[in-house]
């Protein structure tokens, strides 16, 4: 298993927990983004620099990620194809995304998009808080425990 960052849009803690989860479990962190990155010298620590544009960092992370690599994203279609490529998907609040919960996850998000279009609904989600960051850290280890198990 490998592990890909939707980095630009990443909260900074994560990416932290990444970075040690990678050095810890000796396991690969690739961070995609559109801006260059500063990340800790490790050989578990890679990035990918792409470039500027709508869904660029999306398309990379699909078409470099295997079957069975992890995608940490809150971009909802970008989750979408990953888990249609055999991969597991995961938002930085440690939500799992799965074919039973990402079509009802894109309606909502096209609603939402909808709404704010047209006004009614302004701001976005809620600030990034350390519940956020323990469900992710428990969502990171109960993946990562798994898949050394198989």
């Amino acid at each position: 298993m490998k592990i890909w960052v939707d980095s630009d849009a990443c909260p900074r803690p994560v990416k932290e927990m990444l970075y040690r989860a990678a050095q810890k479990r000796q396991i690969m962190v690739t961070l995609v983004a559109n801006q260059p990155m500063r990340v800790p010298s490790s050989p578990f620590i890679e990035t990918v620099l792409v470039e500027a544009g709508p869904d660029v960092a999306d398309e990379t992370i699909i078409r470099l990620m295997e079957p069975g690599d992890l995608v940490v994203t809150a971009d909802i279609p970008l989750a979408s194809g990953v888990v249609d490529c055999g991969g597991l998907a995961i938002d930085p609040r440690g939500v799992l995304f799965t074919r039973d919960n990402i079509r009802e996850r894109l309606l909502v998000r096209d609603m939402m998009d909808l709404m704010r279009g047209s006004g009614l609904v302004t701001g976005g989600p809620p600030p990034f808080n350390s519940s956020d960051r323990q469900a992710f850290a428990n969502q990171i280890d109960r993946i990562l425990t798994a898949s050394l198990q198989s």
